[in-house]
């Protein structure tokens, strides 16, 4: 009878032990694995996709992408064919149904209107950021909203009539070169706003004048910087525009082209919207700040506390089936 019990003392023992060691490991594990995600949820990072605007091209991202892959981000920059509202929407959405996973949408300038009106719709955008940018409400064009705040844009301008394959002709417009480092790029050494000059890409004039149709921001949490030396987009335009979309919104001294002045910073903002990305929008909305709700992090530290708590028990527990059956 001493050597059964004995046999089944020392079982239970080795049951309880091994429990303890087993939800201590499982809650600790619990809590430290989103540590390791820096993004979308499973630890998927989303994909960057970044739109330029009117008189210039992709290669204006190429500060902000390097810091994003130096990240870990995937990016994706492409052409913005600046020929109308609607259809530079209707392509940039195409190229956003060839991305898989979670996307943070940015766009500078103009762009922001190309993006608001092309992720509408998409489930896979979870931020817009809106860099210095156009945001127009449904019915609003960027010509409107120029209309309403006044910039230097509207003397900074040339027309020039174009026609295409098909009996397809319009107007471009173009940024006078002597109004390009004043109006454009001031934050910029001079002999770099020349080159700009030089390489821009003209946007047709249907590009400012169609009015937007949908408004995404209206459903996705969105990021806003303002410039407050924008000459190009006046900086109240840009505050106006954030507010009422209930973005978070930083602002900073630099001129229109803050993704090239600054790209530390405007990577930074990008980051906030990647790491964001899954928060529901009622989340974003709110914005940043102490609230009074429980972190993630906290919750699963008081599982890890949980965990540890237990296995201790099932260790003293079984400490004393062992001064019973010594």
């Amino acid at each position: 009878m001493a050597a059964t019990l004995d046999s089944r003392s020392r079982r239970r023992i080795r049951r309880a032990h091994v429990a303890a060691a087993g939800c201590a490991l499982a809650l600790c594990a619990s809590a430290a694995a989103p540590a390791a995600a820096d993004g979308d949820t499973a630890g998927t990072k989303p994909t960057v996709v970044l739109i330029h605007g009117a008189f210039a091209d992709a290669s204006s991202w190429n500060g902000v992408i390097e810091r994003l892959e130096a990240r870990g981000y995937p990016v994706i920059a492409p052409a913005n064919p600046l020929r109308g509202l609607y259809s530079d929407a209707e392509y940039i959405a195409s190229v956003l149904e060839s991305v898989k996973g979670p996307i943070v949408l940015a766009g500078h300038s103009y762009g922001g209107a190309v993006i608001s009106s092309a992720a509408a719709g998409n489930p896979h955008v979870k931020s817009l950021v809106y860099v210095s940018a156009l945001m127009p409400d449904v019915g609003e064009s960027g010509m409107s909203l120029g209309e309403r705040f006044p910039s230097a844009l509207g003397t900074a301008t040339r027309s020039v009539p174009y026609r295409a394959g098909g009996g397809v002709s319009g107007t471009d417009l173009y940024l006078k070169r002597d109004k390009v480092h004043p109006v454009f790029a001031a934050c910029l050494p001079e002999s770099q706003a020349n080159l700009l000059g030089v390489t821009q890409r003209p946007a047709a004039t249907t590009a400012f004048s169609e009015k937007a149709k949908v408004a995404a921001w209206k459903t996705i949490p969105s990021w806003a910087l303002v410039g407050r030396q924008d000459m190009t987009i006046n900086p109240d335009q840009e505050r106006f525009q954030a507010k009422r979309a209930h973005s978070h919104t930083v602002e900073l001294d630099t001129c229109h082209v803050s993704l090239i002045a600054r790209p530390d910073a405007v990577a930074d903002l990008i980051l906030q919207a990647a790491t964001a990305a899954g928060s529901s929008p009622a989340l974003a909305d709110t914005g940043s700040g102490s609230g009074g709700g429980r972190s993630g992090t906290g919750v699963l530290a008081g599982l890890a506390a949980g965990g540890l708590i237990a296995g201790a028990g099932a260790v003293l527990g079984a400490r004393r089936l062992r001064r019973r059956f010594a």
